[in-house]
Formats: structure tokens, C-alpha cells, sequence
């Protein structure tokens, strides 16, 4: 009877360590795989029909503010990048033929574009050459398997998020 009673207290104990030190372990095992320097979501970006009206939506309906918005020779925007916080921003850019109205691509922010695209190649990532983009931030992007598009950026101070990360209040 003591017999039963130890293992079965036991047991459970047995198991639950086995359970802990292997969650410990998936836990460190996926951090570690994680892209350096991510801060986490930066912006989403969505195509839209009138990018006029929804650069003015976002503004008086939600409150958001313009980061940054760039505009052809004619006045006309052709990509803006509305703040919803400090960090996050919601980037519109108008539908084409070839880019449908809809969300469009994420983004993430990094510290270091260089070496996140460098480590991402060394992990068999189809990734492009990074370059500065249009609001003078550091940029590259990717497609996942699934077809969605994944841009990674290093806003610096002097870039348009940049000033307005910093100008947040």
C-alpha cells in the first residue's frame, strides 16, 4: 500500500517536471530562432481605391495623424503612412493592376536591415537587396510561403517615421 501511494504521488510529480523542463526547453528553442533586433509590427500596408479619402477617413473618423505622406508633381498623394501610436503606423498607397485594394504586406521593424537580411538568406530566405525607401527609411522585403509579403525596416532618426516616432505625443 505504501508502494501505491508513493508512485502515485510520484508519478504526477515525475510527469509534471517532464512536462516543465520540456516546455523550458521549446521555449528557449524558439526564441533563439528569432529575428535580431525585431521590435515587432511597425506598420500594415493597404492598397485602396482613393487614397484622398482614406488618408482623410483615418484622420477624422479614428484620430490618427499623418506621418507621412508623399505626393506626385500634380499634388496628388501616391503613399502615406498614418500613425495610429508611436510605433505603429498604417501605410496606404493606392490600388492598381497590379496591387488590388485590400491589405497589402506587414512590417516589421528591426535594427539592423543588413544583418537581418544577411541572416535570413543564411536561412534559405528569398529575400531583397536592402535599399532606402521612399520615406527614407532602411527597407528590404520577402514573401512567406503563403504569398503574404513581409517588409522589414530600420527607421532611422532622420527618416519620415523616424521624425515622426520621435515628434509623438
Amino acid at each position: 500500500m505504501t508502494f501505491r501511494i508513493s508512485c502515485g504521488v510520484r508519478t504526477p510529480a515525475v510527469f509534471l517536471a517532464g512536462l516543465l523542463v520540456g516546455a523550458a526547453g521549446m521555449a528557449v528553442g524558439a526564441q533563439s530562432n528569432r529575428i535580431a533586433g525585431n521590435s515587432g509590427i511597425n506598420h500594415v500596408g493597404i492598397a485602396v481605391d482613393r487614397l484622398d479619402e482614406a488618408i482623410t477617413t483615418y484622420g477624422n473618423l479614428f484620430g490618427f495623424g499623418e506621418a507621412a505622406v508623399l505626393r506626385d508633381e500634380k499634388g496628388q498623394p501616391t503613399l502615406a503612412f498614418i500613425q495610429v501610436s508611436r510605433n505603429t503606423f498604417i501605410e496606404l498607397s493606392p490600388a492598381n493592376d497590379t496591387r488590388p485594394a485590400g491589405l497589402n504586406h506587414f512590417g516589421l521593424q528591426v535594427d539592423d536591415v543588413k544583418a537581418v537580411t544577411a541572416e535570413l538568406q543564411r536561412r534559405g530566405v528569398n529575400i531583397e537587396a536592402p535599399r532606402v525607401g521612399r520615406t527614407i527609411s532602411f527597407i528590404t522585403s520577402t514573401t512567406d510561403p503563403l504569398g503574404v509579403r513581409m517588409e522589414l525596416s530600420e527607421i532611422r532618426d532622420d527618416s519620415m517615421l523616424g521624425k515622426a516616432i520621435a515628434g509623438w505625443r
